[in-house]
């Protein structure tokens, strides 16, 4: 057994571990729960979770249809989209989705909160898509970092200490190739700043 042969072993286990968390934490999905525990935080009862589901519809499940929709007539090869180039109109679609959301909560009366969250994530896609232009920014790390500082926001300071699964997402796009760490950090610097702004709403 060569030398090569031996790390590509030893780095099997790590690239399945590194895939089932960034499979797991993908932005659908922390958006679908940290967007229910929000609007369920800033109504102050059960009212709260059809105002956050929106938000995790807009603001997730939509964007990442579209992706699949795409995937389906063959234009990217999976969700993770690799080449920077072709990932415009998926932020495009993402702006779109969260500014119509976040109209319907409006017209609606959603709790103050819930629409802050939205606006944090619509201007953290802005700054996605413009860094995005010239440098390729990690949308995972940059989502997961956003939705814990917005929770810490809307229930208690405790917690950051999902913070953990923020530095497991950075990781993980790291080992599976997708990032450097530099832009995973990045991701998750723009996704606290953005979601920090909006601390005091």
């Amino acid at each position: 057994m060569t030398a090569t042969d031996t790390t590509a072993q030893e780095a099997a286990p790590t690239q399945v571990v590194a895939r089932r968390v960034t499979d797991v934490f993908q932005p659908r999905n922390v958006l679908l729960v940290g967007m229910l525990a929000i609007g369920l935080a800033t109504a102050g009862d059960w009212t709260g979770l059809p105002w956050g589901l929106l938000g995790a519809l807009c603001a997730g499940i939509v964007p990442a249809g579209y992706i699949e929709w795409e995937r389906g007539r063959g234009k990217w090869g999976d969700r993770h989209v690799v080449d920077r180039t072709k990932r415009a109109p998926i932020f495009f679609v993402i702006l779109g989705s969260i500014g119509t959301g976040s109209l319907v909560m409006v017209l609606g009366g959603a709790p103050a909160g819930i629409l802050a969250a939205m606006l944090a994530l619509w201007v953290m896609t802005v700054g996605l898509l413009t860094v995005n232009t010239v440098w390729k920014i990690s949308v995972d790390a940059a989502v997961a970092s956003s939705v814990v500082a917005l929770l810490a926001a809307a229930h208690a300071p405790w917690w950051l200490l999902a913070y953990g699964m923020t530095i497991a997402v950075c990781w993980s796009r790291v080992a599976l190739g997708y990032h450097t760490t530099a832009q995973t950090v990045a991701g998750a610097s723009l996704g606290a700043a953005t979601a920090t702004a909006f601390l005091f709403v």
